[in-house]
């Protein structure tokens, strides 16, 4: 069936309280059964696996993947076939998606360990132990959960934030547990279509799975441009597009997550990208502000790395102060949302609706400062950094929390690299030299923030689906818990089974922790080696963010453009940006092209946006990890 929801009207304009009487009266589904032993075991066993493909999938591209969508489908799938031979009753749609925040959240966990924890490690020459590398990412996680509930009230409650990748796991539940209405059968068989197609996509863009089926001639191209190369090359203030990530390419995925972001948010997304990649790269490589490489050819060559290394002080400083500005705009929702702890019982027409399904503010007014000391501890003893310092990223965390899920909000996209760095920048001034210091304080609040992000990506489609908050937060504690004992194993017998110089190789180049160490080693020299121009760029950026932010609020969000999506476009490639514009684009358009409901192409292509888009991502999703399996263990040579 259709899932309520508030109009774009309702969400600008009703309060807070009003909002959340409308949801509990409309969309809260009771006691249905949500956290069930059978949820968390499968959870917990669904998302342990997931972790160990994104721990691999992480050493090859830097990038961890969302099996949020993954697990929603594995597990329906699973228990549909056990009730029919009847060894099982089929999943209620609150375990399925109990089930997701576990198993979203167990992976996840792999994150530190593809990118600061083995910077740290190549930097210093020493492996830490198993059992410290465990009790290290479980710590900094469940902070990530004490620090994301408060902001809940505001990102989701309130301001109704899309979180596509979340959101898109609802769609898809709500479409496979109502599949025997006449609307949610159509939802059901477009998610089966645009997911079938999504797959097949993936497979024929694998040029060894189709070399092998000798059906090579039929292979998508991974980009667009190709042909125009075997002509001349294209260049943009005498650099090649190809470095400067300036192609499309054939990321459905992508196009998918860009559909359910909106036409706003691609928008400032491409235009983030265009400022970026076509105007500030190619002048700062032709000034000698970016670095390049010298390849094998014996040219000096740049990418999206090279970039990054310059773009990301804007990008970052833009995200910065427009998620601080957006937030503090509105402090009503930060009183309100403490304000229960300190006031007198008010009379019960005037107590909180969701006070018995939220979790109670004291396990955060507790647990912050409890599990802070605790992780504090273990940075002094695990990474020799001093105590005050330590502490220090604690108050950090808040901030970049507020913009890892402001960012996720709109994009699913989670900027735990960029803040990661943000860090490192703060930490050149404070402890300048001490490399240790400067990447584990980065884990401590990169890592912490984007685990709050993704608890309330986890989150959204529990709120879409009339779930209860509290229970879900328990499922994420656990998934932490199963992704840990799952995936430290896998990393250490994988990647430093035979010692240290084996964990950067040709076949796994660890690429997000080449970016951490660069940058730790860039910045414990001092800030005098961060180019002039590259604090220009941060100086601006936040300018061009407070802004954009200004005009939003004042506009009371009718002004397209974000600070947040622009200076995300810093951090991503130019690829990338396209491609979710491009998704978001064609939805926008088909929406202007076929306006009467009695259309056949608007129930399809306006009306059922969310399935397609999911079907898109899920389709692509599940196959993108078996390719990458079949590429690697079955046809490596």
């Amino acid at each position: 069936m259709a899932i309520k929801q508030l109009t774009e009207e309702q969400v600008r304009t009703w309060t807070l309280e009003q909002k959340d009487r409308w949801w509990f009266e409309n969309v809260y589904r009771g006691n249905m059964p949500q956290l069930t032993l059978r949820s968390a075991l499968s959870g917990m066993m669904i998302g342990g696996l997931l972790s160990m493909t994104n721990l691999y999938v992480g050493a090859k591209t830097g990038w961890t993947l969302g099996v949020g969508i993954t697990s929603v489908i594995v597990a329906f799938a699973m228990f549909k076939v056990m009730s029919q031979i009847g060894l099982a009753r089929e999943f209620t749609i609150l375990e399925n998606n109990c089930m997701q925040s576990i198993a979203t959240a167990a992976g996840y966990m792999t994150s530190p360990m593809i990118s600061s924890l083995a910077a740290y490690m190549l930097v210093t020459g020493v492996v830490l132990p198993q059992s410290a590398t465990m009790i290290w990412i479980v710590a900094i996680a469940l902070l990530g959960v004490l620090f994301a509930f408060p902001l809940k009230r505001r990102f989701i409650n309130d301001e109704q934030h899309p979180f596509p990748e979340g959101r898109a796991a609802g769609i898809v539940m709500d479409a496979l547990h109502t599949g025997n209405a006449a609307d949610g059968m159509l939802k059901a068989k477009i998610l089966v279509v645009a997911g079938s197609l999504s797959a097949l996509a993936k497979i024929t863009s694998s040029h060894p799975i189709m070399e092998k089926l000798r059906l090579g001639f039929l292979a998508l191209p991974e980009f667009l441009d190709g042909w125009i190369y075997k002509i001349g090359t294209l260049r943009l203030f005498g650099t090649d597009l190809r470095e400067l990530t300036v192609r499309p390419d054939t990321d459905f995925v992508m196009m998918g997550a860009g559909g359910l972001m909106g036409i706003r948010t691609g928008v400032s997304l491409l235009v983030g990208a265009v400022l970026n990649y076509m105007l500030l790269a190619p002048l700062m490589i032709q000034a000698g502000e970016i670095d390049g490489r010298v390849g094998a050819d014996g040219l000096v060559h740049f990418g999206f790395r090279n970039i990054t290394t310059w773009s990301l002080w804007c990008g970052v400083s833009m995200m910065t102060v427009a998620s601080l500005y957006a937030f503090f705009s509105k402090p009503q929702i930060l009183i309100s949302a403490f304000s229960g702890l300190f006031r007198r019982k008010q009379p019960a027409q005037q107590e909180d609706i969701l006070k018995a399904i939220e979790l109670p503010m004291n396990v955060f007014v507790v647990g912050i400062p409890v599990i802070g000391v605790a992780v504090v501890w273990l940075a002094h003893a695990l990474f020799d950094v001093a105590i005050w310092q330590g502490a220090i990223a604690i108050p950090l965390i808040f901030v970049f929390s507020l913009i890892g899920v402001n960012s996720t909000a709109l994009t699913s996209i989670t900027p735990t690299g960029a803040l990661g760095k943000l860090t490192q920048l703060t930490y050149g001034v404070i402890a300048p030299g001490n490399i240790k210091t400067n990447l584990a304080t980065a884990s401590i609040t990169g890592e912490v923030a984007g685990n709050a992000a993704n608890l309330l990506m986890d989150i959204k489609p529990g709120y879409m689906l009339g779930g209860k908050p509290r229970q879900q937060a328990i499922g994420h504690v656990l998934g932490i818990f199963a992704g840990a004992l799952a995936s430290v194993p896998i990393f250490y017998a994988v990647f430093l089974g035979r010692g240290l110089e084996n964990l950067i190789s040709d076949q796994y180049p660890m690429p997000a922790a080449v970016i951490w160490r660069t940058v730790a080693e860039l910045l414990t020299q001092g800030l005098s080696n961060l180019k002039v121009s590259a604090q220009w760029a941060a100086l601006g950026g936040a300018v061009i963010g407070l802004v954009l932010e200004m005009l939003r609020v004042a506009t009371k969000g009718r002004f397209w453009l974000s600070g947040v999506g622009i200076g995300l476009a810093f951090v991503i490639p130019f690829n990338t940006c396209f491609a979710m514009f491009l998704g978001s684009f064609l939805f926008w358009l088909a929406a202007a092209r076929w306006r009467n409901p009695a259309q056949t192409a608007h129930r399809i292509f306006v009306q059922n946006l969310e399935p397609i888009c999911a079907g898109v991502i899920a389709g692509g999703a599940l196959m993108g990890i078996a390719v990458i399996l079949v590429e690697n263990f079955v046809l490596r040579p």
